[in-house]
């Protein structure tokens, strides 16, 4: 693209709405080409690299020094300080089941670190025949994790390698939203039926998101606090595979992006109680190209706020209230494993989707956070380069 005026790419990079999008699923057409339509590219932006050389990392989170912690799938957390990756991961991570989409998934600090030093990581732990999403908590001493202790811990045991989540996210109370998955897809049983089934059982903890305390404890004010087990535990359910999670400090929301199957991709604003249809309704299709769901929206079920189709694979979704990008206040950026990209999304005042650019990666993106330093940071996954990337705007020379 040839070069602007910066007044002029400032105006058109920042400023300009964003073309209109059908804002509730039942008015977005699941058609490769009008999708595809409403989503130009973002001009004016580079990915400056930070660090380099990861393998498959998932999660990052930055220490109140600056430094950075990165989760690796196969069972590593390493950390970046003064932008250089120490060598040598850090100590104490417990045991991972590292095999298909299982692993080292994400990491969260305590909101009280600087006091307390305590971080979260949630991960897959089992065998290839039983296993499930943990979460799991620990002292931070810099080079080593210490007191190690699980504080939530998926009860089903599962089979095979798919759909564990796991997103973390700490609320404004002091509360921990945990994403889990459904479990994974046909054949895959639990009790002698679909396991994606499950998403729509309250007493289990697959397709959900738990919120919990830094205990592990079902969080005061949860939508069924009667039941047992599992349940009062559980904020919303009828879930797939959410791996995007992001709070919106100044409207109070939390959005959520999750894996369909074929197509189908979602992205949702997730209110306390509320089913989210999956699998009784879905844009998705099975992998064979036959119906999962007779309808895509029903009377009681919350429709996504986005539909992507074809699927986009999201991972990651960061909401932006920093000062680095102005025009970008508000919008939510979600990541795409298959689309290789980011997708910046126009919110309206009520969270209806305004419109949506894309910012070309060309990796697979399996996380977008916002920094302390108020830029916008992607994380690609790759077996042997994955990279921390932060996003700038291109100035004329």
């Amino acid at each position: 693209m040839p070069c602007q005026p910066i007044a002029r790419w400032l105006r058109l990079l920042l400023l300009l709405p964003l073309p209109a999008l059908g804002c509730a699923a039942r008015e977005v057409a699941p058609q490769s080409t009008a999708l595809k339509a409403s989503a130009p590219a973002v001009a004016g932006v580079r990915l400056t690299p930070v660090v380099g050389g990861l393998e498959h990392p998932w999660g990052l989170a930055w220490l109140p020094d600056g430094a950075l912690l990165i989760t690796e799938r196969p069972g590593r957390l390493r950390i970046v300080r003064a932008g250089r990756l120490d060598p040598t991961p850090i100590a104490g991570v417990p045991p991972v089941l590292a095999v298909g989409q299982g692993g080292l998934l994400d990491v969260a600090l305590d909101p009280d670190f600087e006091q307390n030093r305590l971080l979260y990581l949630s991960y897959a732990a089992g065998t290839i025949e039983a296993n499930g999403t943990r979460v799991a908590r620990a002292r931070f001493e810099g080079k080593a994790l210490l007191d190690l202790k699980v504080i939530a811990a998926v009860p089903q045991s599962k089979a095979g390698s798919q759909h564990f989540g796991s997103r973390l996210l700490w609320l404004p109370d002091r509360s921990l939203l945990v994403s889990i998955g459904d479990g994974g897809n046909p054949p895959v049983q639990l009790d002698g039926q679909l396991i994606r089934l499950q998403a729509q059982n309250r007493s289990s903890a697959l397709g959900k998101l738990l919120r919990i305390t830094a205990d592990g404890a079902p969080a005061p004010g949860n939508p069924f606090p009667a039941a047992p087990g599992v349940a009062a535990r559980v904020w919303s359910y009828g879930h797939r595979n959410v791996q995007g999670l992001s709070h919106d400090p100044v409207g109070g929301r939390v959005w959520a992006s999750e894996h369909g199957s074929l197509g189908g991709d979602e992205l949702n604003l997730v209110e306390a109680g509320r089913n989210y249809g999956w699998p009784l309704v879905t844009h998705s299709r099975e992998y064979s190209g036959e119906p999962i769901a007779p309808a895509q929206s029903a009377a009681g079920l919350v429709d996504p706020r986005r539909v992507w189709t074809p699927a986009i694979a999201p991972s990651g979704l960061a909401f932006y209230s920093g000062e680095r990008y102005p025009g970008w206040r508000g919008h939510l950026f979600a990541g795409g494993l298959v689309s290789r990209d980011v997708r910046r999304i126009s919110l309206d005042a009520a969270g209806a989707v305004l419109g949506e650019q894309v910012i070309p990666v060309g990796e697979r993106v399996r996380d977008v956070r916002q920094g302390p330093d108020g830029w916008l940071y992607v994380l690609t996954d790759s077996a042997s380069n994955g990279q921390v990337l932060r996003i700038e705007p291109i100035a004329d020379p």
